[in-house]
């Protein structure tokens, strides 16, 4: 009987603890997102660091930008910076599944940053995170490629139309400060 008390207080407070480190994590880090890679990625890990966010496309004008992104990640993961990508075929120019896109990226681009699995980032059928996004900047993506820069503890979101270069001067401006 003791040790059933004991079980019982421990799952209890186990329970509590979870709870109390789900609370402490801003709504906009409160994701799990799954990878290409079948990895499970915690957002409320990266909330004390500057994220780039990137919706993708495997068969866009804007597909070349891999490279940069790509190049941002090797320089400055260290730093504290991290890419993800977002593939989505809402612009109908990704209709791979998730092997295929992943495959694309890494043999194409050589990819390395966390790809997401392929989801909707515009419209009704846009992914949380996304809706989240799109609520904190009052724009979603009008294109694949569509930037969203979080600062440390989602204080500040700018996005960046799908035009303007991840390495940009005016989009690095938002996160270099962060890191470290």
């Amino acid at each position: 009987m003791k040790y059933a008390a004991v079980k019982i207080l421990t799952t209890l407070s186990l329970g509590l603890f979870a709870n109390m480190s789900n609370a402490a994590c801003p709504e906009l880090y409160n994701h799990k997102i799954t990878t290409l890679q079948g990895e499970t990625l915690n957002l409320c890990d990266y909330q004390d660091k500057p994220i780039l966010v990137v919706n993708t496309a495997s068969k866009c004008g804007f597909t070349p930008q891999f490279e940069a992104l790509e190049g941002l990640y090797k320089k400055h993961k260290d730093k504290g910076l991290l890419v993800i990508g977002f593939p989505s075929n809402d612009f109908r120019q990704d209709p791979g599944d998730n092997k295929a896109i992943g495959d694309f990226c890494k043999m194409t681009y050589g990819v390395q940053f966390p790809m997401a699995t392929k989801s909707s980032v515009a419209g009704p059928n846009a992914n949380a995170f996304y809706k989240q996004l799109t609520a904190k900047t009052g724009t979603a993506p009008q294109w694949n490629f569509y930037k969203y820069v979080i600062a440390p503890g989602g204080k500040e979101v700018t996005a960046f139309e799908s035009t303007v270069a991840p390495d940009s001067a005016g989009l690095t401006a938002k996160f270099k400060p962060y890191l470290k």
